[in-house]
């Protein structure tokens, strides 16, 4: 009488192997979502302390002593002001593409009564755009959000201080290119509140964070599940040995 063909050595390893790597994917798709679940989390906890940022009155920039201690999760879109003397001639351009089309940030080097340096992004300027006579001389308060710089250039275009070409915020290579010794390591992105006809443009800081995190987790505990379901499926086909 016919009976049940035992399951070929080869064959009973291959599941097992099949198995093993099941479950190993599933551990790391499990384990994928819950860092993803986590990094939500943070988010959400980003970008509710820079809405409180947004909405608080402004301080006084920081001085030289805090520099040190900045950083990009604590202080970057805190509303400050600074006042001061934008130095003359030494204006940098940086490529920018805003609701306004093309053209460039002006950043100008802004000295406070204590001598600090400071980078003030005043707004957009067309690529036509000439500043008429002693404009930005005199002393001047710039009110705007506290930005991190922006180092080495943009996606596949690198900053070329030797042809004073910029594509990045780069305050560090800015200073040098410049001559200006050491500046504040941060800028200023100034408001609308000091925009008038014929100058940069202010307040066009785009402020927004991609938080996509929810349907990454989604996805890697739904592909868990799938290699869950797939072990299950192996398991259950297993002859009886």
């Amino acid at each position: 009488m016919a009976g049940t063909v035992p399951p070929r050595p080869a064959t009973q390893a291959k599941r097992l192997l099949l198995v093993a790597l099941s479950l190993l994917a599933t551990a790391l798709f499990v384990a994928l979502g819950v860092w993803q679940v986590e990094r939500r989390a943070w988010k959400l906890d980003l970008i509710a302390r820079v809405e409180a940022r947004l909405a608080a009155s402004p301080v006084p920039a920081p001085g030289r002593p805090a520099w040190p201690t900045l950083s990009r999760e604590a202080d970057e879109y805190r509303r400050v002001t600074a006042t001061g003397r934008f130095l003359p001639g030494q204006a940098v351009r940086v490529m920018a593409v805003t609701e306004k089309g093309a053209g460039s940030w002006l950043l100008v080097p802004l000295v406070t009564a204590t001598g600090d340096a400071i980078l003030i992004n005043r707004g957009f300027v067309p690529p036509d755009w000439q500043p008429t006579p002693g404009e930005g001389a005199g002393a001047a308060t710039v009110t705007g959000l506290l930005r991190m710089p922006e180092p080495g250039g943009a996606f596949l275009r690198s900053n070329d201080p030797a042809n004073d070409r910029w594509y990045s915020r780069d305050t560090a290579a800015i200073a040098a290119a410049r001559g200006l010794g050491e500046v504040a390591p941060y800028f200023i992105d100034a408001d609308a509140s000091g925009n008038r006809p014929g100058q940069p443009v202010g307040g066009l800081t785009v402020v927004a964070f991609r938080n996509h995190h929810l349907i990454y987790a989604l996805t890697w505990f739904g592909l868990a599940i799938m290699s869950g379901y797939a072990v299950y499926r192996l398991l259950r086909e297993a002859p009886p040995g």
